[in-house]
């Protein structure tokens, strides 16, 4: 098959949860024998590869500024992609999906993966909000094929637009076992005596979970040390 991916940053790269998908998404399809194109967001400073592990990069033009580098980005390269004979385009994030309404005219096959609904989050309002808004609306009816990352989502489009979805959450890469140093040494800290949250402190990130565990684990608790990390 070939396959255009459309909605992330860039490729490589791990600036956010999307990016890494993407990348781990592209690199396996392509091991399996698939061609894959990822279109890139443009960003001055980064050097655009035109291959990364068998994956053809297109860099896309747009303008950055927050309210229309990833709305100007999603409408060049889905008309870019218009012209690559993609046996499917894939959508990642649902603001980039406002504009499969348009390959879905010409009887393209879409596929969205919803990695949020990211307009519920205090980053997102005004124009913005609203443009992804309009994009899970347009996903919803439009997309050939939805793929949502939780429970919640696969719910939440159920009962709002009667829509079934595919759920596939993500998964991890095994990473070698190696021993704390850093952390040991700069906070006394040693194996089992602390817990790792590493993400913004927004809705949608899943704080709330381990909250509930430390909450209901007792022994967890217990064997937690508090440390002060300079409020970061």
């Amino acid at each position: 098959m070939k396959i255009a991916m459309i909605g992330h940053k860039r490729i490589p790269g791990r600036e956010g949860g999307i990016e890494v998908v993407v990348e781990e998404l592209t690199t396996r399809m392509v091991e399996k024998g698939n061609e894959v194109v990822a279109y890139n967001r443009h960003k001055k400073g980064f050097k655009c590869p035109k291959e990364y592990k068998g994956v053809q990069i297109i860099d896309i033009p747009t303008i950055e500024r927050k309210n229309t580098d990833a709305v100007v980005y999603s409408f060049i390269a889905t008309i870019r992609a218009l012209f690559g004979k993609y046996d499917v385009i894939h959508y990642h994030a649902i603001g980039p999906s406002f504009f499969l309404i348009i390959p879905h005219i010409l009887g393209k096959k879409t596929v969205v993966t919803v990695h949020g609904l990211n307009y519920k989050t205090p980053k997102w309002k005004g124009f913005g909000a609203k443009f992804i808004q309009l994009g899970e609306q347009i996903a919803a009816k439009y997309a050939d094929e939805i793929i949502v990352l939780s429970k919640e989502q696969k719910e939440y489009f159920q009962k709002k637009y009667n829509r079934e979805t595919n759920y596939i959450p993500n998964g991890l890469v095994e990473q070698p076992r190696e021993k704390a140093v850093e952390i040991t040494k700069k906070y006394g800290l040693n194996k089992k005596e602390y817990i790792l949250y590493l993400s913004r402190v927004v809705p949608g990130k899943g704080l709330e979970y381990l909250m509930d565990c430390l909450l209901y684990t007792t022994d967890a608790a217990d064997d937690l040390t508090r440390v002060d990390l300079g409020g970061r």
